[in-house]
């Protein structure tokens, strides 16, 4: 399994990359690996600003359905459209083309509650 360095990860298996004020959202490798075969994402937040950890959408797998958890407070600016046709993207490729949701923080105190990789690790028994 992977775990870049450069990104923060969330205890809902989120990782999160910053740009300035701008956070791709995705899952992590681990949380990809434990759902299985993904077949669906629902997100119907964009436009929507909520709080960290509300719920902005769904995983939907063969075996389970899973809530996202917002890593951080802010506006969802964009949802990932590759997912729609091809979701399994999230099982190849978590974190590249696999990415969720892109969020304008506007509580950039949030980002001060995530993990690091060697964090993350520690806490999914790694």
């Amino acid at each position: 399994m992977e775990f870049p360095q450069q990104l923060k990860y969330t205890q809902d298996h989120e990782w999160v990359l910053v740009d300035g004020d701008i956070a791709t959202v995705g899952i992590t490798d681990h949380a990809q690996n434990e759902l299985s075969d993904i077949i669906y994402v629902d997100v119907t937040t964009v436009g929507e600003t909520l709080e960290q950890g509300a719920v902005f959408g769904a995983i939907e797998a063969v075996k389970t359905v899973s809530d996202l958890f917002l890593p951080v407070g802010g506006e969802i600016i964009e949802f990932n459209s590759e997912l729609e046709g091809t979701p399994e993207l999230l099982n190849s490729d978590p974190y590249e083309k696999g990415w969720i949701v892109k969020i304008r923080i506007s509580s950039p105190d949030d980002l001060d509650s995530l993990l690091t990789a060697d964090a993350y690790k520690s806490l999914i028994g790694l």
